[in-house]
């Protein structure tokens, strides 16, 4: 017997995923990844004068990142908000960068745009991830650059989101975002382009566990949503979750710090 399974309404997922990240303030957040934009462009070997494109940019990690090596940027987000928070930190820093509202799955550039595509921790929560990849693919140039950072499956972070979607279960039929920090999935969605990873680890420091959980149930938004879904039992139930989560991942002794694998993945085109 044949089971046709129905398309994920993702204009629906993507409403609901809109007021997600427009929750808490990424930006708070985000800040703590900046080395990851750094050691982005040092993956791709981003050169002076080069065109880039920072998809779904958040606060501009790696768009300061590549502004910072001379590239011409173009930061995009769906978030205004978080877009505002870019432009007030190039702005601090002097950084010619420009600024524009995009969805990540409709990128309102021509084909064969940009010398670099970037996105750090971005573009892997697209709900439809086919059409993201091939916008990416659209706009890079012949011999261009995709970079991407993402969260793997198994390290902390993305052991966090099955520890959410445990409490608050997600749409069906979407696939999981860590799947973009595995070299298949990257392979699946770039065909016929040249797909390199490289393994590595961000350090999430803070004061303690009960200190990571305050700044993230506050300030990001999948946690901070999962917890509004949530009644006074279900929160507590998630926190508990959490927190053990966070004890056993802790090498820092008395104060949090807590290794999380991702990937810096490089995408040739063709």
């Amino acid at each position: 017997m044949n089971v046709e399974l129905a398309t994920p309404d993702f204009a629906a997922i993507k409403a609901r995923q809109h007021a997600v990240w427009a929750s808490g303030d990424y930006a708070v957040i985000g800040t703590t990844l900046q080395i990851v934009g750094e050691n982005l462009c040092e993956a791709v070997d981003l050169r002076a004068g080069e065109t880039v494109l920072d998809v779904a940019a958040g606060n501009g990690n790696a768009t300061l990142a590549a502004a910072r090596r001379f590239g011409r940027v173009t930061s995009t987000d769906y978030v205004a908000a978080l877009l505002d928070r870019g432009r007030q930190r190039a702005a601090a820093e002097g950084a010619e960068v420009a600024f524009r509202e995009a969805d990540a799955e409709a990128l309102p550039f021509p084909d064969a745009s940009f010398d670099v595509v970037l996105s750090s921790f971005g573009v892997m929560f697209t709900p439809d991830q086919e059409t993201a990849a091939r916008e990416m693919a659209r706009v890079l140039k012949p011999g261009g650059r995709i970079g991407l950072a993402n969260w793997t499956p198994d390290g902390f972070i993305g052991q966090l989101f099955k520890v959410i979607g445990r409490h608050v279960p997600p749409p069906p039929g979407v696939k999981p975002p860590a799947l973009w920090g595995t070299e298949a999935r990257l392979r699946e969605l770039f065909p016929g382009h040249r797909v390199s990873v490289t393994p590595r680890q961000f350090q999430f420091r803070y004061r303690s566990a009960e200190h990571w959980l305050e700044v993230f149930r506050t300030w990001y938004g999948p946690t901070h949503r999962a917890f509004a879904a949530l009644d006074a039992k279900g929160q507590a139930a998630l926190t508990a979750e959490v927190l053990d989560l966070l004890a056993k991942s802790n090498r820092g002794g008395s104060t949090l710090v807590v290794p999380s694998d991702y990937v810096d993945a490089v995408i040739r085109g063709a």
